[in-house]
């Protein structure tokens, strides 16, 4: 099959920074369904695996970890899939990624993708959509019908960006997004964000203006370890401040005086560890799925590089390392 690698740790502007190889079709072991890959997604965390994982010597290292495609066979133990089925997954850190042909994946982080999304759209949310409903409702567990305040910083990513639209569907959260540019506040509105404010001003006094004194909840999604100080100073007294970026430093003693709760997301962990409740990504994907077909959230697709190719894919690297892409980026087909 064809398939896109690398084998050393190289920087983004090597020519063999990723490389398009031949390897073997893998073999689904029993709890495995094999995907033939039709779309995927490209996310901030396959530059990082780049960045810091090599290979073992001799092998390469396959990248990707949002996927839509079409189940074309399957373990002894699969009961939730049928051959034909098209499907959507974020995968596991563990295994080989999803820019290949073909992919094996566990049934249980596995689900249905929704009908009325093409692979393209569809490839787009299943990585940030676990990320963000993960980190709202099961970690920082916020009411389906809370009515409070919630702050987003750097909203206009792609966890950021479906995080806004499940908040607005499923709460009665008053959503506050951050956004730096015309384009991204724009961006965030068109997802749906009540306010709008500049995270490269003080958060503080734009809040006020808006006759907001406090928030209820924050979600950090980029820059913790720099606008942590002001996040606790914006946060209600028994605040929720949840994050999913990895931040060098942090004083948690500034929460303290307000027993303010912090949360860390990091939507690998059940595949990882292969918690006794793995099969919750598959019940969230299907939760997403519905919420799709009922046209209550869209894709947050925003970007179409074309064909799954080493060069395309390195475009989609060099896009997201800058740290101004909107929404997803997508690559289609072989």
């Amino acid at each position: 099959m064809k398939a896109i690698a690398y084998q050393h740790i190289l920087p983004l502007e090597h020519p063999e920074y990723l490389l398009d190889i031949e390897t073997a079709t893998p073999s689904p072991e029993k709890n495995d369904i094999l995907v033939e890959i039709k779309a995927i997604a490209v996310n901030p965390v396959d530059l990082k695996i780049r960045q810091r994982v090599s290979p073992p010597e001799g092998e390469y290292k396959i990248l990707g970890w949002d996927a839509a495609g079409v189940v074309i066979d399957k373990g002894s133990k699969v009961s939730r899939f049928n051959m034909g089925d098209e499907v959507w997954y974020a995968g596991a850190l563990q295994h080989p990624g999803c820019n290949a042909q073909y992919q094996c994946v566990n049934q249980n982080i596995v689900a249905l993708k929704p009908q009325n999304l093409s692979f393209t759209n569809a490839a787009a949310l299943p990585l940030t959509g676990l990320t963000a409903w993960e980190l709202l409702f099961d970690r920082m567990q916020i009411p389906m019908k809370d009515a409070g305040t919630l702050l987003i910083t750097g909203a206009a990513g792609g966890v950021g960006s479906i995080m806004i639209q499940l908040a607005k569907v499923l709460t009665g959260l008053t959503v506050i997004a951050t956004a730096s540019r015309p384009i991204t506040q724009q961006w965030v509105k068109q997802m749906g964000a009540d306010r709008v404010i500049d995270h490269h001003q003080a958060l503080k006094p734009q809040l006020k203006a808006l006759d907001i004194e406090q928030v209820d909840y924050v979600c950090s999604l980029t820059h913790t370890q720099q606008h942590f100080s002001e996040l606790a100073e914006c946060l209600a007294p028994q605040g929720k401040l949840g994050l999913i970026d990895d931040p060098e430093q942090l004083d948690i003693r500034l929460l303290k005086q307000k027993s303010i709760s912090l949360y860390w997301e990091f939507m690998y962990t059940r595949s990882m560890f292969n918690t006794p409740d793995i099969i919750r990504q598959h019940d969230i994907l299907s939760e997403l799925a519905i919420l799709c077909e009922q046209h209550k959230i869209a894709s947050t697709l925003h970007q179409q590089l074309g064909i799954i190719n080493a060069s395309n894919l390195k475009q989609a690297h060099q896009l997201i390392s800058t740290g101004q892409s909107l929404g997803k980026i997508v690559l289609e087909g072989f």
